[in-house]
């Protein structure tokens, strides 16, 4: 679920409380929660309306300045139902705080690095998350569609991976392109620490942090 620029500052600004969508199938649930660009939306309710049930103050609340402007977008597609999203509380998006938090134990590295290794398990490309993070730090601020062709990837497979990252803290989007947030900094510091022992023959382990 995606909101254009000036409904998401309705939303930062407390004005913008509902919203409505026409969807096959929703796409956020009741008590569930959404990571808008403002933040963590929590999602109140969802339900189906009729469009003779949606009210000008309830175009209002959506952000729109008229019901006939909500119900003229809303007729732009003809396939599947029309959705009412109530929304609750906005909080602070929890990636931002975790990108800053440091990889200050061994616990906490080791299951970062299980994390990634997860990843890179489950997709079929073969392993990609280092290689993605370290051209990330190579290249700050670079467009996607050139990041991807530096790992070998489709553009559009490599910004999925990208949030991926994200969801960990690992990652922080910018105007263009993305940088590596101090989290991802401190954990590549540690996997080359790894990677060295193991160059040099001594024990595997996790480094001391």
């Amino acid at each position: 679920m995606l909101f254009r620029k000036e409904f998401l500052e309705g939303i930062r600004a407390g004005a913008v409380t509902l919203a409505f969508r026409r969807w096959r199938r929703p796409s956020v649930r009741e008590g569930g929660t959404l990571l808008t660009p403002v933040g963590q939306l929590s999602i109140r309710s969802v339900e189906p309306v009729t469009l003779n049930q949606i009210s000008e103050e309830d175009a209002h609340r959506a952000g729109y300045k008229s019901r006939q402007a909500l119900l003229d977008e809303l007729q732009r597609r003809s396939e599947g139902e029309v959705y009412r999203i109530v929304f609750g509380q906005l909080r602070p998006d929890p990636r931002v705080e975790l990108r800053e938090a440091p990889v200050a134990t061994e616990a906490e590295f080791e299951g970062l690095r299980r994390c990634l290794i997860r990843l890179d398990a489950r997709a079929p490309e073969g392993a990609w998350t280092v290689r993605t993070l370290e051209t990330v730090e190579s290249h700050p601020g670079v467009r996607a569609g050139d990041l991807s062709g530096l790992v070998g990837q489709d553009k559009e497979l490599f910004k999925v991976n990208v949030r991926k990252l994200k969801n960990l803290g690992l990652t922080e989007s910018l105007g263009t392109g993305y940088r590596l947030s101090p989290r991802a900094e401190a954990l590549l510091r540690a996997l080359r620490a790894v990677r060295w022992t193991q160059s040099v023959g001594q024990p595997d382990g996790v480094p001391k942090l």
